[in-house]
């Protein structure tokens, strides 16, 4: 008699581990690409809009400042005539006042904080700038009772704004008078005009239009000698 065998364990077939096939790691690779190229876009759309933001707030910033100085000293005009000869009666002669339509030159005090104070010539205009095109260029010099004004190129200038691309100024008289509207020109030597219309554009937008009232500065006789500090002389 024979002892009896013990019951055999069937054999467990063996565990297979599936990986990914190569065509599954492509699509991922793939969406995974889309997914950086895509965050990659959007951090430089940011980046560019962020750059734009910046550039906006730094040209307001610097038309705040430039319209402050035009208003200061294109707001404070000299009231003084010219006499065309030493034997002319006080108040004959012309103001020195030219005003055109890309331009405008008169006699004024340099605003306080901003320079040296005793009466200036001033000009205003759009010129080239170091060859990056045109910008609103303040040019001054100080009068010494010339009767006419001077060579420009001969005269300090300030860049108020880079990146002009045009300006234009009209002029308006008093209330009444012949002049009471709006001219691109300003043409009458015995009168000044009582305010001007600036318009400003640049290359990306146009700004606000500028309306200034010229207020004519007190008399004063230029011989006297008077100390000022940040100008405040006629």
């Amino acid at each position: 008699m024979t002892a009896p065998t013990a019951p055999t364990t069937p054999a467990m077939p063996g565990i297979r581990r599936r990986g990914f096939t190569l065509v599954e790691v492509l699509v991922v690779m793939a969406l995974l690409s889309l997914v950086m190229l895509a965050l990659g876009a959007s951090l430089r759309t940011v980046a560019q809009t962020q750059e734009r933001v910046d550039a906006r707030l730094a040209q307001t910033d610097q038309w705040r400042v430039a319209v402050a100085f035009i208003r200061s000293s294109l707001g404070r005009i000299s009231g003084r005539k010219i006499e065309a000869a030493a034997t002319a009666a006080p108040g004959s002669g012309k103001y020195l006042f030219a005003g055109a339509p890309d331009a405008v030159a008169w006699v004024g005090v340099m605003p306080a904080r901003f320079g040296a104070g005793g009466r200036n010539f001033f000009r205003l205009a759009a010129e080239p700038v170091d060859g990056a095109g045109l910008g609103l260029v303040l040019r001054f010099k100080p009068w010494e009772e010339a009767s006419a004004f001077p060579d420009w190129s001969t005269a300090d200038s300030r860049v108020l704004l880079a990146d002009v691309a045009s300006l234009s100024i009209r002029y308006q008289g008093q209330a009444g008078s012949p002049a009471d509207g709006w001219l691109p020109r300003w043409s009458d030597p015995d009168r000044l005009p009582h305010r001007a219309w600036l318009t400003l554009r640049s290359a990306a937008s146009e700004w606000p239009p500028l309306i200034i009232a010229l207020h004519q500065l007190p008399l004063s006789d230029a011989r006297s000698i008077v100390f000022t500090v940040g100008g405040s002389s006629p």
